[in-house]
């Protein structure tokens, strides 16, 4: 059976993404993304603790990134978790990295949060599939079914 590797997150730009090259001249952008999780104790207390994920998008998209976002953004990324292994020079341990290689990001900010953010959220569209379920649901709500007409 095939396996699954998905994430979808929501959250802001820890810190400025920063756009390098590789030495075949390919574009990447790493920046890190904080996600917070909100919630009332027993006690009342509103509580919140945030999870930092490391992010890297490639090519153009890396590219738009780094040309229309910066700490503080919110973004909605979608991509698979991967992981970096490596041996410490010194100590000769093994050492893990796991960050999220995103597919896609999707600009969140609002139009009057920069025009710059609002032209580039439109190259990441969601698909053609979701864009008219608004519709459907309104044309649903003026049609009433007339309960005596179902046969059970």
């Amino acid at each position: 059976m095939a396996g699954l590797n998905k994430v979808m997150l929501i959250g802001r730009l820890g810190r400025d993404p920063e756009l390098k090259y590789t030495q075949s001249g390919i574009a990447y952008a790493t920046f890190t993304l904080a996600t917070s999780d909100v919630w009332v104790d027993k006690a009342g207390q509103r509580q919140e603790e945030t999870e930092w994920h490391n992010v890297i998008a490639w090519n153009k998209q890396a590219e738009n990134i780094a040309k229309f976002l910066s700490k503080g953004k919110q973004v909605y990324v979608e991509g698979k978790i991967t992981t970096d292994t490596w041996e410490d020079k010194e100590s000769g341990k093994k050492c893990y990295a796991t960050k999220i290689q995103a597919v896609m990001v999707q600009f969140l900010d609002s139009a009057s949060q920069g025009t710059q953010s609002n032209h580039a959220a439109r190259e990441h569209q969601e698909p053609k599939q979701f864009q008219g379920r608004p519709q459907q649901q309104q044309q649903q709500k003026q049609d009433p079914v007339d309960l005596d007409q179902i046969p059970f």
